[in-house]
């Protein structure tokens, strides 16, 4: 693994590819696992196909989603509010593993730390 340079992190697909492709699928079999996998697999396909993660050495990584995410799944059935809960899980726990891929602590790290 690249060590992590937030400077490259601009360029993310040129210098993170790999890391960036292992965050994701990582991320997609926790939440396969554990949700209703015909939704997963939608959210995956027609939402978060066109995500993108970012980095601020103030806020860590976040993932933005293309302009109205949940008008987007059209392959299931679902209510908006199990969308929007589902969906909320899933960009939480990509996030989480583009930290774990890139060997870096969370924020929120601390606090649950300091909470123990």
């Amino acid at each position: 693994m690249a060590e992590f340079d937030p400077e490259k992190f601009e360029e993310k697909y040129a210098h993170y590819f790999t890391e960036l492709q292992r965050a994701y699928k990582n991320a997609f079999e926790v939440m396969n696992n554990a949700y209703d996998s015909e939704l997963i697999h939608a959210i995956d396909q027609q939402i978060l196909n066109e995500s993108e993660p970012f980095y601020d050495k103030t806020s860590g990584f976040r993932v933005e989603l293309p302009d109205e995410p949940t008008a987007r799944l059209t392959a299931v059935v679902v209510d908006d509010e199990k969308l929007r809960e589902t969906l909320d899980r899933y960009v939480a726990e990509i996030e989480r593993q583009l930290y774990d891929v890139f060997g870096l602590e969370r924020p929120d790290a601390d606090e649950a730390r300091d909470a123990q």
